[in-house]
């Protein structure tokens, strides 16, 4: 029997799921042998490790130190941090992101986990204005963002925000659901 305290922490970390396999499909058609892959909020480590199976030395990165820990047990060499900020400078030829990109009342957010998992902040933005604010630093010459998206944030925003940033976008990856589509844009200088 799986101990309480396992299974507490397995409900802290997200898990895999339709968004995380778009966008490990999407990186394991563009990543290749030898390329150094950032999967900034890895959680469970599902989209490094299929990254890593297809060729590309990958680290993961997340905010939440049970993930950094589930991470660890399926393989992943992770670190604790936030988005990009302990990266050095031209690391990277591929970033990976799926961020917390849900819209969220205030009224409606809470203190733990799988809030930062899955929050975006009112718009659905709040994570994914501060990632493009800093990952062109780690991104190598040529290298690119892939980052997983939803409609429901607000697609154009975040294509907007790229671009006063100096980055282009562009959709290379989308799977529509029932109350959204899914899509993974490609981001570069």
């Amino acid at each position: 029997m799986t101990d309480l305290a396992e299974r507490r922490d397995l409900e802290q970390v997200y898990q895999p799921a339709e968004d995380s396999r778009l966008l490990a499909e999407t990186a394991a058609e563009r990543v290749g042998d030898g390329d150094l892959v950032l999967d900034v909020g890895t959680g469970s480590g599902y989209v490094a490790s299929v990254a890593a199976d297809a060729g590309a030395d990958v680290v993961g990165a997340d905010i939440n130190p049970l993930a950094c820990r589930e991470a660890r047990e399926n393989g992943v060499p992770v670190v604790q941090c936030n988005l990009t900020d302990p990266f050095r400078d031209g690391a990277f030829d591929y970033v990976l992101f799926n961020p917390p990109y849900l819209p969220t009342p205030p009224e409606d957010e809470r203190d733990d986990w799988m809030e930062y998992a899955l929050s975006g902040g009112e718009d659905g933005r709040a994570v994914i204005e501060p990632f493009l604010d800093g990952v062109e630093r780690v991104l190598a010459p040529g290298g690119r963002v892939l980052l997983l998206l939803s409609t429901l944030t607000g697609l154009d925003a975040v294509v907007d925000d790229a671009a006063r940033q100096g980055l282009s976008a562009e959709e290379v990856a989308a799977e529509k659901h029932a109350f959204e589509r899914l899509v993974v844009l490609s981001i570069r200088r």
